[in-house]
């Protein structure tokens, strides 16, 4: 099997110019044709930014949503009661709860991928920040995701929308679709993405801001992408 992947990873990268800048159409034309493996790889996006996260005023965080999705299934919790919590199961939420979801917390039970919450829930949820920030799920007012809107979030969260942090070595990272979707879908997709990330820029930033970005699949080998005009979007 390592056998079989390494010669596929190797394949992959024939062909593809390590020097060379690509613009996005270009980009995505040339991953999903490495894209071959068996199952339907990940399309993801890096970006290396010129900011040091470990200072408040370069950090990088937000929240942005896909046009076409992401095209994975994402479980959704919301902490709700009575009205709001009714709300919530018919937005299509996949869990919902108070305490009772907060007790499943703490014994390890995190069956969700994302984590909503009413403002009036946070004093119950605030309890679990050492669980659930660690995971990126915890519950933000700035993200949206501490709302009274609970069907916006909802279907925002299932919809294609996608939170992204810069890490410690000042890279951002993210699922913009799988190998299967259209060209100009993928291409919308990372538009998307990269503007959002322009729009986040901190006032902390100097010199640079985007520095570099590269198109991969899970598989595949990384294109890289003109920086210059994705300052533009």
């Amino acid at each position: 099997m390592a056998r079989n992947m390494t010669k596929r990873a190797k394949a992959a990268r024939e062909g593809v110019d390590p020097a060379a800048r690509h613009s996005i159409p270009d980009a995505v034309k040339l991953v999903k044709k490495n894209a071959t493996s068996k199952f339907d790889e990940t399309v993801e996006l890096a970006l290396n930014l010129g900011v040091d996260p470990r200072h408040a005023d370069q950090m990088v965080r937000g929240m942005v949503n896909l046009p076409h999705g992401t095209g994975k299934s994402v479980r959704v919790a919301v902490f709700a009661k009575d009205a709001k919590a009714d709300e919530a199961k018919a937005a299509g939420a996949d869990i919902v709860g108070a305490d009772d979801l907060a007790e499943q917390v703490q014994n390890g039970e995190i069956d969700f991928d994302r984590c909503i919450a009413t403002p009036d829930m946070m004093s119950v949820v605030g309890r679990l920040g050492k669980i659930l920030g660690p995971r990126g799920m915890m519950p933000n007012p700035k993200l949206g995701t501490v709302t009274a809107d609970v069907t916006e979030a909802v279907k925002s969260a299932k919809g294609g929308q996608v939170e992204f942090r810069v890490e410690k070595a000042g890279i951002v990272h993210a699922g913009v679709g799988k190998a299967s979707f259209a060209e100009d879908a993928l291409v919308a997709n990372v538009e998307a993405f990269v503007g959002a990330i322009n729009r986040a820029k901190p006032s902390g930033a100097k010199g640079v801001f985007l520095k570099r970005a590269t198109l991969s699949s899970t598989m595949g080998a990384g294109i890289k992408l003109e920086t210059e005009a994705l300052t533009q979007i």
